[in-house]
């Protein structure tokens, strides 16, 4: 502090007589002429300090009295000099033309403020206050400090109440930022913030709280300043009310992962008075009371309990928490309660290097909705120089990965570039105001998780002769390593059900597979991985299809029937061949075309080609005409083939005695016949079937030669009339045909196959149930009789005949 035309407020080093040389080395504007001390006498105030921040100086004007008003407008500006050398070294030749200059913004004409921003906090200021009146001008004496000397910090933050372990209280608080040296503090303490406080200087960043102040209300404040050397108290910080008048958890909320153990201490001051800790009790959510074996008297009145092993909270509505009450013995809980987080924090991050072997990409899913608000996730890393520890932990360096949330939920982090063989030891970082959580560190080498790209160029088909599927491929670029290979097929069809077989090695790039049925389209994909074991499958190649090829020639050709239709006028038959398509096992793959051959009893063949159908048409004009019809397909023709002979004078022959038809139910008819000692070889026989009341084709079927009964499964509709027709094929032709008509005949001749199962069982039950109610009858006449006295021992019935009564009941 000095008076000289200033009053100066700040930490400097005078060193007038120096000062004085320095000054005059600096020379003013000729335009402007200097005050002299008998003109006029200023007294103003200047203070200074670094902001807490560490990035602006700032200088506070103001005027001491009223003297010292100067008239009219005027400007005030801050000339200074920032200098590594400390103030004994410097020369005038050091300052001269590097002085630079700031404005001051004048409120009035009582008071200014100047700014000098970026600064340098160990660096030598030189500084002085010009004033220009006009013409006039005014310089302030020199002043020297060092920004860093001179910090008024930023106020304590964070203000709040903490238990130790004896169950005394204690005020903590946290440092401002930017504090790049140790601080004292001041605590206040006052029973309202208008009225009288006291305070006590602490070099701790907590205070302890007087027994006196338990149960009571108090308002808290802390301000800070440099431990050591000059420099300016810190504003006060936000008031915090010490509240313990009634009751008090400590901590208030706690974060924690699943499986920890946690403790909460409690205060339970109930109308100014202290409950004994032996006396309190616990209880979760209000509705389950926490065992005593859980609790621990710290002192008097500090109940402790804890949790052991907690499970993830399950939200309820709006909470993310479980609450835990102090109640006292009569189980009278005050509103307050204490907040329990337990989140679980095992998340499973997965990480793949491609097939370059250029990049990992990492993936992580985490149940936000589980967190508490505010709650932010963060992937953080360390890469060690070589592989990873058989038990990974979390090293006290790490780095942040910058991870980007997909459409799938999933995080994805990429790495680039990598280190192969480097271990990456990974863990995610849950972040919330109340704690910090880290999920259970993985490490992983990128060279051991490798998903190489999927194989190329897929060929495959059916090869004829072996009944094979073939498959072959090529890799992509790929480092050398050993492969293994699965190739999945499935028929092609609208389910698809995948088979998969594996290769351990396959240095042609090929495979065979053994397939049960050769004439449908297979899909094929093929997918690779690292032979031993590491890393992952590839994607599964494009898929690509077989083409359906004839293997061979057709096993045999079709089954057909004819049916003959009579032309009157013409004196002529009209024979239509009906035959079944081949299935593929028979045709081997495909059938492009039927020929049908003819041989008639004069000795005369010939063939006619049927391209597309199942039938053909011709004329029957000769007492005996044997057809055969062969399939063929790109191999050739079916090399075993069914005959069926037309023939006049068999078609007389008649060698069914009996046919009956007997529905089963709507989608089953039994068909049963009887026969003559036949005169001809029978070779086989053909049903026919037929809706009389549709106009629907003749349905047909050949059956074995040597049964009497063949069920045909078909939807019959029983109340309508169906016509059954069986033939018997035999080596010279067909017989004559029996014809049975609708079902309405069967209750007349024969019952229903079922109908002799179920009569005896209806008739059974039916004595069963007689023979029952005989019993019960007789046992319903015992009970109600048996305490009833016998009316012949009552004097008032002597002489009455009571059998002739009896009788009648």
């Amino acid at each position: 502090l000095f008076k000289q035309k200033f009053l100066v407020i700040i930490y400097i080093n005078y060193g007038f007589s120096h000062f004085g040389a320095l000054l005059n080395g600096i020379l003013l504007p000729k335009s402007l002429k200097p005050f002299r001390k008998r003109d006029l006498d200023l007294s103003w105030a200047l203070q200074c300090w670094t902001k807490g921040d560490l990035e602006l100086f700032i200088c506070i004007l103001k005027l001491s009295n009223k003297k010292s008003l100067l008239n009219g407008e005027f400007t005030v500006n801050l000339l200074y000099v920032p200098s590594e050398l400390s103030l004994e070294d410097m020369t005038t030749d050091s300052l001269k033309g590097k002085f630079m200059v700031t404005h001051c913004n004048c409120n009035g004409y009582v008071k200014c403020e100047c700014h000098i921003p970026s600064l340098k906090l160990n660096y030598t200021y030189v500084m002085w206050l010009n004033f220009i009146n006009g013409a006039t001008f005014l310089q302030s004496p020199l002043m020297s400090l060092k920004p860093i000397n001179v910090v008024k910090p930023e106020p304590p933050l964070n203000l709040r109440i903490e238990m130790i372990d004896k169950g005394e209280l204690k005020i903590c608080w946290s440092n401002p930022v930017m504090t790049p040296y140790p601080l004292q503090y001041e605590v206040k303490f006052s029973g309202n913030v208008t009225q009288n406080a006291w305070q006590k200087k602490i070099h701790f960043r907590s205070a302890h709280v007087a027994d006196s102040l338990v149960g009571s209300s108090y308002w808290v404040q802390v301000r800070c300043k440099s431990l050591h050397g000059p420099g300016f108290w810190s504003d006060w910080s936000t008031p915090y009310n010490l509240n313990t008048e009634d009751v008090i958890y400590f901590p208030p909320k706690i974060l924690t992962s699943v499986g920890s153990n946690v403790s909460f201490h409690c205060i339970y001051n109930d109308k100014n008075k202290m409950i004994l800790s032996k006396k309190i009790v616990w209880w979760l959510n209000l509705a389950e009371e926490i065992p005593a074996s859980q609790y621990t008297l710290v002192n008097d009145h500090v109940s402790k309990v804890t949790l052991f092993n907690v499970n993830e909270t399950k939200p309820r509505g709006k909470f993310f928490y479980n609450a835990l009450f102090c109640c006292n013995q009569n189980k009278e809980c005050h509103h307050r309660y204490a907040e329990l987080y337990v989140v679980d924090v095992n998340i499973n991050i997965t990480c793949e290097t491609d097939g370059n072997l250029t990049k990992m990409i990492c993936r992580w899913s985490a149940n936000t909705n589980k967190l508490p608000a505010g709650s932010s996730l963060q992937l953080k890393y360390y890469r060690n120089s070589i592989y990873c520890s058989d038990f990974p932990s979390i090293p006290s360096k790490s780095e942040a990965k910058e991870c980007h949330l997909q459409r799938n939920q999933y995080y994805e982090c990429t790495f680039e570039p990598l280190h192969l063989y480097s271990g990456y030891t990974m863990w995610i970082e849950i972040k919330h105001l109340l704690g910090t959580l880290e999920s259970p560190p993985t490490c992983v080498i990128p060279k051991h998780v490798e998903k190489p790209f999927p194989p190329t160029n897929i060929k495959a088909e059916i090869a004829r002769n072996a009944g094979v599927l073939n498959v072959s491929w090529t890799n992509q670029a790929f480092p050398n390593s050993d492969l293994k290979f699965q190739i999945q097929y499935s028929v092609d069809r609208k389910d698809i059900s995948w088979k998969v077989s594996e290769f351990s090695a396959a240095p042609t790039r090929s495979a065979i597979i053994k397939v049960l049925d050769l004439c449908v389209v297979y899909i094929v994909q093929v997918r690779c991985s690292r032979l031993d074991g590491l890393g992952y499958w590839s994607d599964w190649s494009k898929s690509v299809h077989t083409v359906v090829k004839d293997i061979k020639a057709p096993l045999r050709g079709p089954e057909f029937w004819r049916v003959i239709n009579e032309d009157p006028e013409r004196k002529q038959k009209n024979v239509t061949l009906l035959w079944k398509p081949l299935m593929k096992n028979h045709s081997l793959c495909s059938v492009s075309r039927y020929i049908v051959k003819h041989h008639t009893s004069e000795n005369k063949s010939w063939t006619d080609s049927v391209a597309n159908g199942t039938t053909y048409t011709f004329s029957w004009t000769k007492h005996v005409h044997t057809i055969t019809v062969l399939a063929v397909n790109s191999v050739g023709a079916s090399s075993v083939n069914f005959n069926l002979t037309l023939s006049q004078q068999m078609s007389t022959v008649n060698i069914v005695q009996s046919l009956s038809a007997y529905p089963v139910n709507s989608s089953c008819v039994i068909l049963s016949w009887t026969l003559s000692p036949p005169m001809h070889v029978v070779t086989s026989f053909v049903i026919e079937w037929k809706n009389l009341n549709e106009e629907k084709e003749i349905k047909w079927i050949r059956t074995a030669p040597n049964i009497s009964k063949y069920y045909i499964y078909d939807h019959f509709i029983l109340i309508e009339k169906y016509q059954f027709r069986l033939y018997p094929i035999f080596l010279e032709g067909v017989g004559i045909r029996n014809i049975f008509l609708s079902f309405s005949e069967r209750s007349e001749k024969q019952n229903d196959a079922g109908f002799y199962v179920i009569l005896p069982i209806v008739i059974s039950s039916s004595l069963l149930l007689l023979g029952t109610l005989l019993i019960s009858h007789q046992r319903m006449k015992k009970l109600f009789w048996e305490d009833v006295p016998n009316p012949k021992n009552c004097s008032w019935a002597q002489g009455v005949n009571f059998q002739k009564r009896m009788d009648i009941l």
